[in-house]
């Protein structure tokens, strides 16, 4: 199934660990060192307990998400003529802001589907070998040639985490959150190329 399918078939937990993901995969880009700050959203998806108190301790730790009225998912609006580094941190910044503090099936679903747009427009800003011609939705939905490196591993990475999910629910968790701190940690040596690079 295509990455679109996957999101529109998954329950509340796979929704709130795929958009999660995708936060937790970009969190480098908001500078600091702490792998730990969105630790306690992931336990909340174990024990089902402190969603809302945890997503408003996150953003507390992380600061200021900016504009709550903005679509995560969409083109960066405003910030368009910003550099590539500094969109990608905008989306970061959304993606934060309009977690859903209720956890519904329907918010969590807007919220993960956005969080999946914004996470591969991302990591297409922030690929040198991306020709920006390609349609981020295409790829959701399964139109793959000509995919830059960077962006397919997201988009592998993404449906890969949604299918743990649905097979094997609460018990997949854990794998899931390791394939996130892997995509962490190559968004990390992304981020820590382009600043050498500008150095």
């Amino acid at each position: 199934m295509s990455l679109v399918e996957l999101i529109a078939l998954a329950d509340e937990r796979g929704l709130a660990a795929s958009g999660l993901a995708c936060l937790d995969r970009c969190v480098p880009l908001l500078g600091g060192d702490d792998d730990d700050v969105l630790r306690p959203l992931w336990t909340s998806l174990v024990d089902g307990e402190a969603w809302g108190e945890r997503v408003e301790k996150a953003r507390a730790d992380l600061g200021e998400p900016g504009d709550a009225d903005a679509d995560v998912g969409s083109d960066v609006g405003s910030t368009s003529g910003a550099s590539p580094d500094d969109q990608a941190a905008f989306l970061v910044r959304r993606m934060l802001a309009t977690v859903p503090l209720d956890s519904s099936v329907d918010a969590l679903r807007a919220w993960a589907d956005a969080c999946s747009v914004a996470a591969l427009r991302i990591h297409e800003l922030l690929d040198i070998a991306a020709d920006g011609t390609s349609s981020v939705e295409a790829r959701r939905e399964g139109r793959t040639d000509g995919m830059s490196p960077l962006v397919a591993a997201e988009l592998r990475r993404q449906i890969a985490i949604l299918e743990l999910l649905a097979d094997r629910g609460a018990g997949g968790l854990r794998l899931v959150l390791g394939q996130s701190t892997e995509g962490r940690r190559v968004l990390r040596a992304v981020v820590s190329r382009r600043a050498r690079g500008r150095a």
